[in-house]
């Protein structure tokens, strides 16, 4: 067996290279003996490694003998020192739902809107955390992705798809943050989609709003004339616009021209990520003048400060026509069948009422009008049936 080298033999070595010392213990000199350090050489698991133990000119060879013995005995215990080193090193352990919430909050500054931040909250909350939530950030594998995933794949795939998205985002934030090492689980070609049907490939089946049918709108605007609450008056200003939810209840008055009966919304406040135009009939001028001003919301909760809770007019709506499946959104649904059906109204005038862009690519790209004019002659028409219940050919 080579003998072990005193500490006097040891400092006279000057070539470069690695030269043993003691038990698994080296010395490596560099460039001309200008960097000498202690490496430690073990098998584990049957695999020759290489591990540094620190620079000869801090480390005394009875100090490096000590720290080699002492990683010795944890190969003995069955572990690796090399990574019981790393795991030392690494910062404080995270659960993934830790880690999510730190993703969310680090980037939701370049996110469009709040709906778009609840949505990446509500998924990982729904689905990812009840499976992995409390699980350390560096345990999570693949066989956890697919237990999330899997479930849902075929059944909700458009969800299904962005909550991959999702969870793939906040792994790769936790590898860039030093929380994890490794591939990603989570990205489609390292794993899953041999174990998925590419989203493209599935069967989907389409789900419509449940929709009160337009010939009792009229009906149903009568009733909520009666009402009074803020509610009433925000389904209503709904029905009167063709406006999605969001867009009602995140309205403020200096987006709307009373004078010129044009309300602008913001790209931002968009679902298209584009401003949008609504003509506002004489009806829906009425209405708005007859609000009280509370705050910057044109529909403000009971806190002037906040806007209408997004379920209000769907509480309404159920209060007046009882638990039938039908939605808020529906009434744009309704709005397009009422066109196509009692009136001559072109469709791409109905659709850009709708804040939807019809046509190829290169006709949208020449397009340059949103058609304002001819859509206040829509919404009059609109408005006039489902006050009175009469329709209007254009």
């Amino acid at each position: 067996m080579p003998k072990s080298l005193t500490a006097r033999e040891v400092e006279a070595l000057t070539m470069d290279g690695l030269h043993r010392v003691d038990h698994g213990l080296y010395l490596q000199i560099r460039r001309g003996g200008a960097t000498r350090s202690w490496l430690l050489r073990y098998r584990f698991k049957g695999r020759p490694t290489w591990m540094g133990l620190g620079p000869a000119r801090v480390l005394t060879l009875t100090e490096a003998k000590r720290r080699a013995l002492a990683s010795q005995r944890l190969i003995l215990d069955g572990i690796d020192p090399a990574k019981a080193r790393k795991a030392e090193r690494r910062p404080a352990a995270m659960t993934f739902a830790e880690c999510a919430k730190k993703y969310v909050e680090t980037h939701k500054a370049g996110w469009k809107n709040e709906k778009h931040i609840a949505q990446w909250t509500s998924t990982l909350e729904t689905y990812a955390n009840p499976v992995i939530g409390k699980l350390a950030v560096d345990q999570v594998d693949a066989d956890h992705v697919f237990k999330i995933l899997e479930p849902i794949w075929t059944t909700k795939t458009e969800t299904a798809t962005r909550l991959r998205g999702r969870l793939e985002r906040v792994l790769d934030w936790a590898r860039a943050t030093g929380l994890r090492s490794g591939e990603n689980p989570a990205r489609w070609k390292e794993g899953l989609s041999h174990r998925l049907p590419a989203p493209g490939k599935v069967q989907r089946k389409t789900a419509h709003h449940g929709a009160v049918p337009y010939a009792e709108i009229p009906a149903l605007m009568k009733r909520l004339g009666e009402l009074t609450s803020i509610s009433a008056r925000a389904l209503s200003f709904t029905i009167l616009t063709a406006a999605r939810t969001g867009e009602t209840i995140g309205a403020t008055w200096n987006e709307i021209d009373l004078k010129a009966k044009v309300w602008v919304i913001p790209a931002e406040r968009m679902k298209a990520g584009k401003e949008h135009r609504v003509s506002l009939s004489d009806a829906a001028v009425a209405l708005l003048k007859s609000l009280p001003r509370r705050g910057d919301h044109v529909f403000a909760a009971h806190d002037p400060t906040q806007p209408l809770s997004n379920m209000a007019m769907l509480q309404c709506l159920r209060g007046l026509r009882g638990g039938k499946g039908e939605t808020v959104h529906g009434f744009r649904s309704g709005f397009s069948t009422w066109a196509a059906e009692l009136t001559n109204h072109p469709r791409e005038i109905v659709e850009a009422s709708l804040a939807h862009e019809v046509g190829n690519a290169v006709e949208l790209a020449y397009k340059r009008t949103d058609y304002l004019v001819k859509r206040a002659k829509l919404m009059k028409d609109w408005a006039a049936f489902v006050t009175s219940g009469k329709a209007k050919a254009a």
